[in-house]
């Protein structure tokens, strides 16, 4: 095997998330006496043009054949410095990532201690990269169909994306209609635009669509294959069928927290105690005229509160209250409203000047603590501390309107196990990167769009649906996948048929042919974890880029 001899070694800064806790000259002093160093550098963001322009020219000089950098966690910047590195002509695998943030600058206080447990670590990556060998991807065909699961505002919108692309789309909607809970939103923030005519547009639009299959009443059973080739078992009202796609969109949305999860404000037990999403409806219809001289609004009901599992804000609920406490005074003049709050949180575009208005209009808010709702004759009593006061109050009032936030959908754990996904901490689909990859999930080639990544408004759901769209035909427009080339090797020989490999790969990429009478491997369904290498006890499955030869010596750097 060919050894790599000149060696470059960059070492980032990371502001002073490093350098505050790692002595960089000192590092640098002992890592350029090492052998098959030719040269070690440093640069304040080496993620930055500025910084990867200097990896590049060295490549270009000739100056490196390996490179090793130190910096970061590999999840936030592998693939910046491969594309950096093969933009400057070296093969991208030549390179070897060593993180010496989260592993040493942010694990302790010591200076002494991290400056040494960065040198064994770039050392042991010195080693390792000397090992590597050039790779290249593989390319194959893709079916040029995404299935997208999902027929609510954000599905609809991808779908329309895909279709005008001239691709095809599958979309699968478990209720009776599309539109999901954009059917129920009468008005539209900031500006308030009539939603439910918006949807029945697009609706419209979209059964229109000769590449569009629209299955309602129907839900994904599994999901099989992989990026450019899935295979998707699909049950349509008691009958199942498969289709074949490409890539995959998650659509699912979100469902409005169940307000009788918080007893003491009564919801359930008096018809006049009501949620927001009972509100856009009630405004939708109309309320009579002179029936509500008091109405009270309370925020961050589900949302913001350990009690029920939610600490995340639901973001969208302030600007909900103000859009419908702006609405019911203009339409009930004579109404007093009262909007009791934590804090008020209208992040979003124009949204600011909506709540100004709304208390330009005559609607109170009041800073404060609600405790409990309860019956008193004809009218609702809310008690409440108010915490710029510091005292306990209550106010009557004819309506009290709970302004609950969302939460992941029913069925959405089960649908991340059938789609391989992965959930955040606050239950929704987790995203590959919150920065670098919002539309897209640890697995290749399906992607996220619209509230079933979290709480979202209406601008922000379909802005990240036009993303997912845009990402989930890319492989179309190319017309072939390009993929990792890392990827598991089997050799046949060694190989005795125990077929343990098959059960522990979670993606189905290693499987018995019958024919041959041996294992193979699909390197298309392949993500690299390795579970397959670590588990057989033949030896027989290797990993590339990652085995015994390249391995070793980074382990024999460290414990040696």
């Amino acid at each position: 095997m060919k050894r790599g001899k000149r060696i470059g070694v960059y070492i980032c800064h990371c502001g002073r998330n490093i350098a505050g806790y790692v002595d960089i000259q000192k590092l640098m002093e002992k890592i350029s006496r090492l052998r098959w160093v030719s040269l070690v550098r440093d640069n304040k963001y080496l993620c930055s043009e500025e910084g990867q322009a200097i990896i590049k020219g060295d490549i270009r000089e000739g100056l490196i054949d390996r490179v090793v950098i130190a910096s970061c966690s590999p999840a936030m910047h592998e693939k910046t410095f491969r594309r950096a590195i093969e933009g400057a002509g070296l093969n991208p695998f030549l390179y070897q990532h060593v993180n010496i943030r989260e592993g040493c600058s942010w694990v302790t206080p010591d200076r002494e201690e991290a400056t040494h447990k960065a040198f064994e670590l770039i050392k042991a990556g010195v080693q390792r990269v000397r090992f590597l060998e050039p790779l290249e991807p593989l390319k194959y065909r893709a079916i040029p169909r995404t299935l997208i699961i999902g027929g609510g505002l954000a599905g609809i919108t991808a779908a329309l994306d895909i279709s005008e692309a001239g691709f095809g789309v599958v979309l699968v909607e478990r209720e009776a209609q599309l539109g999901g809970w954009a059917n129920r939103i009468w008005r539209g923030f900031p500006n308030m635009i009539p939603v439910r005519e918006y949807v029945n547009e697009k609706v419209k639009q979209l059964l229109g669509r000769p590449n569009v299959k629209i299955l309602l009443n129907s839900e994904v059973l599994s999901l099989e294959g992989f990026t450019g080739n899935f295979t998707a078992r699909i049950r349509c009202q008691g009958e199942v069928i498969e289709e074949k796609v490409g890539t995959v969109i998650v659509a699912t949305g979100f469902s409005p927290f169940d307000a009788s999860r918080k007893p003491e404000f009564g919801y359930g037990r008096h018809p006049s105690i009501i949620t927001t999403a009972d509100m856009e409806e009630l405004l939708g219809s109309g309320l009579p005229e002179g029936s509500l001289q008091r109405v009270a609004f309370i925020h961050c009901v589900g949302s913001r509160d350990q009690t029920v599992g939610n600490p995340y804000c639901s973001r969208v609920c302030c600007t909900v209250v103000a859009k419908q406490a702006l609405l019911l005074k203009q339409s009930h003049p004579q109404t007093h409203i009262y909007v009791f709050f934590m804090d008020v949180r209208t992040f979003g575009k124009g949204y600011e000047e909506l709540f100004e208005e709304a208390q330009r209009a005559g609607v109170i808010y009041v800073r404060a603590n609600p405790g409990e709702i309860f019956p008193r004759g004809d009218k609702l009593v809310l008690r409440y501390e108010d915490t710029l006061l510091e005292r306990p109050a209550e106010l009557e009032v004819d309506m009290v309107v709970l302004a609950i936030g969302m939460e992941p959908p029913k069925g959405t754990r089960e649908l991340m196990k059938r789609l391989r996904l992965n959930a955040s901490s606050d239950g929704f689909f987790l995203e590959a990167h919150p920065k670098l990859g919002p539309v897209d999930t640890t697995s290749e080639g399906i992607y996220l769009a619209g509230c079933c990544q979290g709480p979202k408004d209406l601008p922000d759901t379909l802005s990240q649906a036009h993303a997912a769209a845009a990402r989930a035909t890319k492989i179309f427009h190319l017309g072939e996948v390009t993929k990792d080339p890392i990827t598991a090797v089997l050799d046949p020989e060694a190989c005795s048929l125990c077929r343990l490999c098959e059960k522990v790969c979670e993606f189905g990429a290693l499987s018995f042919d019958p024919k041959t009478k041996r294992m193979k491997v699909t390197e298309a369904a392949c993500r690299g974890c390795g579970a397959c290498a670590a588990t057989c006890p033949s030896g027989a499955i290797s990993l590339r880029h990652f085995n015994h030869p390249q391995i070793l010596p980074l382990i024999q750097a460290l414990t040696g």
